[in-house]
């Protein structure tokens, strides 16, 4: 069986709080995450807490889109958030997302980062194509607007 890490990181003019708030509700990924653009008629439910642990974001859409849930499991104040991103369609899959956030100068690193394994049909898959390629350029544009959504919200 073959695990993959997919990674990126950008560097964002604000603290690490301010980008922390912004990924610590599922509520505002809608303004940056790259996916919510991805199908207009997407049907999407949150439960749980409002933020951070125990908070839950389930989505389903079309083909491209797809279905799943994430969960909030670890939070740690301006510091780091693991969440359970589970796909339900177009196959199933569990991949475990962190996003760190280090304070660099009048910066913060923020790294996105997202673990996996290839099993099943995403075995076959993987045999065409990376993880990285298909989910790293998704990871890119959504950590560009999330810069935007950080600038825009305190400016």
């Amino acid at each position: 069986m073959s695990s993959y890490v997919v990674s990126r990181e950008a560097y964002i003019p604000a603290s690490p709080a301010a980008i922390f708030a912004e990924v610590n509700d599922f509520r505002r990924w809608t303004v940056w995450s790259p996916w919510e653009q991805v199908d207009p008629q997407m049907q999407r439910s949150y439960s749980g807490s409002t933020s951070g642990v125990g908070a839950r974001y389930a989505w389903n859409g079309n083909r491209k889109a797809g279905a799943g849930t994430m969960e909030i499991v670890r939070s740690d104040a301006d510091q780091q958030i693991e969440i359970r991103l589970e796909f339900s369609k177009p196959f199933e899959a569990v991949n475990p997302t962190t996003f760190t956030f280090t304070p660099e100068g009048d910066s913060t690193k923020v790294t996105w980062s997202m673990t996996g394994e290839n099993k099943g049909m995403g075995k076959v898959f993987s045999l065409f194509m990376s993880m990285d390629k298909l989910v790293g350029g998704d990871f890119e544009k959504g950590l560009a607007a999330l810069h935007k959504a950080v600038a825009g919200r305190h400016s």
